[in-house]
């Protein structure tokens, strides 16, 4: 079980400040999580611009030009929100029994480590 999953609250707690014209402190939703790079994409964090090949549509409107989208940011550089405190937290992972119709399971539920709150 991974410890930042798409859908979750993240700050970023690296980089440059924003006065500097930085990210860092910056909150935003997780996108998307690229595993196998350990990156993943913050909405509103890290913009780069992209420019994009000018095409036509099938109704003729023109497609393209210079767009601003959310660039990949390396998991080491974002923590996850504690949902009390609204602050950056650690993840931690507990086992819990969870019964079910007769059946028990065991199950790991992640937890912010600050209030002991579940993720």
């Amino acid at each position: 079980m991974a410890n930042i999953k798409k859908g979750d609250l993240v700050q970023v707690i690296s980089g440059r400040s924003q006065a500097r014209g930085g990210d860092r402190g910056k909150q935003g939703k997780v996108l998307e999580v690229l595993v196998d790079q350990n990156r993943v994409i913050v909405e509103g964090v890290n913009f780069v611009t992209k420019h994009v090949r000018v095409g036509q549509t099938q109704r003729g409107t023109k497609t393209g030009g210079i767009e601003t989208q959310e660039a990949p940011i390396h998991v080491s550089n974002v923590a996850i929100v504690d949902p009390e405190s609204k602050k950056p937290t650690r993840v931690g992972f507990r086992i819990e029994q969870v019964t079910k119709d007769g059946v028990t399971k065991t199950v790991r539920v992640r937890y912010a480590k600050k209030s002991g709150k579940d993720l």
